[in-house]
Order: C-alpha cells, then structure tokens, then sequence
C-alpha cells in the first residue's frame, strides 16, 4: 500500500500516522527495478511489432498492416513511460536517440508529396529516397545500399551528414513506413499509406516495394536489438543499475533530474507548447500516426509512477515498491500532499486531450491557429507540467539534494525567440 492511502486510512480511524522507515538505497534499487520493467515490456512489445511487421512483408493486406501499425501504437506505451529516465541517466541519454529521434526529415526514408520539397542548405538529403536509391553518395563517400540491412541504417543514414533530422531508426521512421505522410494539415487523419505498398508485382504502389519492406524489417529488428540492450543495463549487474546504487545521493538526483526536465523543458515546452505557438502540426511527436495525445499521455505517467514507486506492466501485473513519496512524506508530508496532488492533476488534463483526440478531435486539429478548445486542452497540459516542475524543485531541496538544473525551452523561458 502507497503511503498516501495509509494516510488517508489512519486520518479515517483518528489514528497517528506512522512515519515508514524507508532507506534511500531502497528507493534507488526499486527505481532500476521499474526500469527494468519498463525496458522489458518495451522489448516484448517491440518483438510483437516486429512479428506483425514481418507478418505484414510475408502475406501484404489491409489487414495486415492495420495489425501492424495496432502494434506499433502498443509498443509505445511502455516506451514512453521510459522518457523519464532520460536526463539524469547519460547511458538513457547517450542511447535514447537511437530509438526516439524527431522530428525526421522523411523524405530520406521514402517517397514523399511533391509539396514537401527539395534538398536545403541544411540537409542535402532531405529528400534521398532511400527505399529508391540503392546507390548515392554521403558526405562524399559512396555508398551501396543495394541491401537494406540494420547495420546500413544505424551506422551510414542515422543522422548522416551529422543532420539530426536525418532520422533513419527507430519508432518513428518505422511509424512513417507504416502510415506514410499525415497530409491532412489541421483536418481529420492520419496518414494513410496504402497496404499495396508493400505488395508484390503489378499491385505494387508508390514502386520499389520489396526495398521498402526490407528497410521496415531492418529498422524493426534493429529497434528490437536496441531495447535488448538497453533491458540488459537495468538487469541485476547491468551498467545503468551498477552506476545507481553507486551513489544514493547522486541516484536520487538523477531521478528528479528526469522527472523535473521532461516535465518542464521537453514535453510541457518543446513538445506541447512549442507547437501551440507555431500552430504547427508536423510539431507533434507522433505526426504520421495521430498517436501524440497518447505520446503526451504516457509520458506524464511516467514521471507519476516514478514518484509513486508503481508501474502497471502490459500484462496488468503491478510493479510497487519503495518510493520517492516514502522519502518525501516523512521529510515533509504538507509538500508530498501538494506533490501527489499536482501530479494527479496533470494526468487529469493530459486524459482530457487523450479522450478528446480518441474521440475525434485529434492533436493536430487542436494546434490549429484559432482553436479555442484545443489551445484550452494543450495548455492545460502544459500548465499542469510547468506546475508540477515547481514541486519537483520543492522536493529536491526537501531531499536535501544539490541543486539540479532541469532542462528548458525557449517556448517556456524566452518565446520571442521562437519566431526570431
């Protein structure tokens, strides 16, 4: 039972509240052990897309491929409950671009609507076309992609040029081969690739189909071998759990660093608001699928359940155990009341954009310029995150941590900037 519900039982029976003797060191293994959890249920369900994947190459259909991309929406929500882990721990950070880079220029990937454009000062290969070029040239030096393999996509197109548009891996390069563009602007849609995309002969759409399903089979199975070992970091003598426990302090830190800086700087700034000034919707962060009001959703949740100690697996299995909230409501209970409550407030307004957009109002219409409503429900989000943030740092002086620097955003902390 979490602190907070003995509270509340013991406030109803006129009883003393009694202060749980939770070590530090507790809280920090329970952490790795979430992550462990969460690293392994975004395995098994990345495996699972992979099969739908190859399912999908092996026997093409509209069946088919809306089974695939159900796979991909699946795989996302324990990923996205991993972000948090990003910030305080360089070995998340330092991988986490392999897996979760965006925005991408696509048009590397595949064909593209001719309104897109052309190459930029900025990325010359804007708009190389892999999947129809099996020979072309990168920073000079040639290069044969006549097989479309992991190792091509991860050591020669993942970020070529030193571009980090250039995204050539992961969630989302296999999110735009299986709905291709979202050109839908702020209207209703995601993409919409046809499943002849993948078929063979004279039904084959948009050409070079075969190449195409490679390069969906090489990022997939590439995806699958990243999370294997990312999982492996946070196993009992992993690298991720060995630095940890290392350093309680410095552990705890780390914790709060990654709750503090996706709360604040990157989702509640670039993520939400950001595109809320632009008006923008190539700003969400799955823009292809429709899927960010999920992208948002899950992300808060994961900065929730690190407080709380507790994660739901995907097989409904619960994960508890020592928390951040045990060492703060003996600490400083007024502030873990005030804590709790501001995250529980913040997955509220982000459940509104989730059932608004599951409900036909989708992400995209709601950063359209004008929109009232959906300005309303992406700042509610982004109002919550920002208000959380200052308990965060509340808890991180309460902890008697050092002082941590969360990450910013110029849509946040300068917005003039934005449009200069």
């Amino acid at each position: 039972m979490k602190r907070q519900a003995l509270l509340s039982t013991t406030l109803l029976l006129g009883l003393s509240a009694p202060a749980l003797a939770v070590e530090k060191g507790d809280v920090v293994a329970h952490y790795a052990d979430i992550a462990a959890a969460k690293y392994e249920d975004s395995l098994t369900t990345a495996q699972r897309l992979l099969d739908a994947v190859n399912t999908l190459v092996e026997a093409p259909s509209a069946e088919a491929l809306e089974d695939a991309k159900a796979a991909w929406i699946a795989a996302r929500v324990p990923y996205q409950q991993t972000e948090v882990y990003r910030f305080g721990n360089a070995i998340v950070d330092d991988w986490e671009g392999k897996v979760n880079a965006w925005p991408l220029d696509e048009g590397l990937i595949d064909y593209v609507d001719a309104g897109y454009g052309g190459p930029t000062d900025e990325n010359e290969l804007a708009v190389l076309n892999v999947v129809a070029t099996p020979i072309f040239s990168v920073a000079g030096s040639d290069v044969d992609a006549t097989e479309i393999t992991p190792a091509l996509l991860s050591d020669t197109l993942h970020e070529a040029d030193g571009v980090e548009a250039n995204v050539a891996t992961g969630y989302h390069a296999i999110e735009f081969l299986l709905w291709g563009q979202d050109l839908n602007g702020h209207g209703p849609g995601a993409g919409d690739r046809p499943w002849t995309d993948y078929a063979g002969g004279d039904t084959c759409t948009g050409g070079n189909c075969a190449r195409r399903a490679a390069y969906l089979q090489a990022a997939t199975a590439l995806l699958v071998s990243d999370l294997e070992w990312m999982a492996a970091q946070w196993q009992e003598g992993g690298a991720a759990r060995n630095q940890l426990i290392a350093d309680e302090t410095a552990a705890l830190s780390a914790m709060l660093t990654g709750m503090g800086s996706l709360s604040y700087g990157e989702q509640a700034g670039e993520r939400m608001r950001l595109g809320l000034m632009l008006n923008d919707p190539e700003e969400e962060h799955d823009c292809f699928s429709d899927n960010t009001h999920n992208s948002h959703y899950y992300d808060g949740l994961g900065v929730q359940n690190v407080y709380l100690g507790a994660y739901v697996r995907v097989d409904g299995s619960l994960v508890d155990g020592p928390s951040l909230q045990d060492l703060v409501a003996v600490a400083d209970p007024a502030l873990d009341a005030e804590m709790s409550q501001k995250l529980s407030t913040t997955m509220m307004a982000l459940a509104r954009i989730k059932t608004a957009a599951e409900a036909g109002f989708s992400y995209d219409m709601m950063l359209e310029q004008g929109n009232a409503a959906g300005e309303a429900l992406v700042m509610g989000g982004v109002n919550g995150l920002v208000d959380q943030t200052r308990s965060i740092e509340r808890v991180v002086a309460a902890l008697g941590v050092s002082s941590i620097a969360f990450e910013g955003s110029d849509s946040l902390d300068n917005p003039t900037a934005v449009f200069e």
